[in-house]
């Protein structure tokens, strides 16, 4: 096995997107414990770099802008000045191969998506989206290392569980929700599953970010003649990523939508029930107990990125028994 001094990774995406690359990170670092680890994304998931110690520096190259051509010249002169010998990209992109070659990087490694990656890249792995994200990012470095697949973990110190505590993390980004992409609940439904909690006698908080404005906003309105006893609103004052992390760490249980917290949930081994429609559960979640997928098993359904770009108007997948989730807390 080569002994890497100098490693570039690529892979753009949102946070969650990141989260699920970390397996690929986890095992380089344990196989090359001395090595420069540089991670190049998107400027939209920088703040990812603060949930791991297991990178030296990154860069950000915003290579779905409509200047993405500039972006990839950047990126190119990046990788060139870099002096890197091993990069191991995670894009579809078919000039992505070619650039590399050119930066001269002795070992390159990316998936087989055209002829280009089999004549440029000197390790092409066949793309294989049958099986978890993580697993498929896994998949990159395994010719170049014997590392066994670990899940995503970020590491915190260890916090006191808030006793009965259950964190509803409702949102999801509202570059999707202009893109006609709906994946979660509406306010009126979220505050519903609160209401349950509280029949349930949990303690609930409420968190989400700034995309989740309006969200949050619809849900206050709809417990504003609740008894608030047992609810602690924290919208607003979790001020950064990892301030969201620790919360939700203290929480017993997270639910949340398919999203960025969902991934943080599993990557801090918090129980989790998150709220799937369109996406395909199977492919984002671990297979585990404590990380659970709720959602309705209509026939349509996974439909989002494999058969379309949007949803749909009817969202039948959305149409989900909300009592099943005291079953599930229970």
């Amino acid at each position: 096995m080569n002994s890497y001094k100098n490693i570039l990774l690529i892979n753009f995406g949102g946070i969650g997107d990141e989260i699920l690359f970390m397996p690929v990170i986890q095992n380089l670092r344990k196989n090359y414990p001395t090595a420069k680890i540089t991670l190049c994304l998107e400027g939209r998931s920088s703040a990812f770099v603060k949930l791991t110690n297991l990178i030296d520096s990154y860069f950000c190259i915003d290579i779905k802008t409509k200047n993405k051509y500039l972006e990839m010249l950047k990126l190119y002169f990046k990788a060139l000045v870099g002096k890197y010998d091993l990069v191991i990209s995670a894009g579809g992109n078919l000039l992505i191969a070619p650039l590399l070659f050119f930066t001269g990087i002795k070992t390159r490694v990316g998936y087989n998506t055209s002829s280009l990656s089999k004549k440029f890249l000197t390790h092409s792995v066949e793309l294989n989206k049958n099986q978890s994200a993580s697993m498929m990012y896994f998949d990159l470095v395994k010719p170049i290392t014997n590392g066994k697949f670990e899940l995503p973990c970020i590491e915190v110190k260890e916090l006191e569980k808030n006793p009965n505590s259950v964190l509803v993390h409702p949102g999801v980004s509202k570059i999707s929700i202009q893109k006609d992409i709906i994946k979660s609940f509406n306010s009126k439904e979220w505050a519903d599953v609160i209401k349950l909690l509280f029949k349930a006698g949990k303690t609930v908080y409420l968190a989400g970010g700034p995309d989740d404005t309006e969200c949050i906003e619809g849900i206050r309105e709809e417990l504003k003649n609740e008894d608030l006893t047992n609810f602690v609103d924290m919208f607003g004052k979790t001020k950064n990523i990892f301030d969201l992390v620790k919360l939700i760490k203290s929480s017993e249980i997270l639910i949340c939508s398919d999203s960025a917290p969902m991934h943080i949930g599993v990557a801090t081994n918090t129980k989790t029930i998150a709220v799937f429609g369109p996406t395909d559960d199977e492919t984002l979640l671990p297979k585990s107990n404590k990380f659970i997928a709720l959602k309705n098993n209509v026939n349509c359904r996974p439909c989002l990125w494999a058969k379309r770009q949007t949803t749909c108007k009817k969202l039948d997948c959305l149409k989900i028994d909300i009592s099943k989730i005291i079953q599930l807390i229970q």
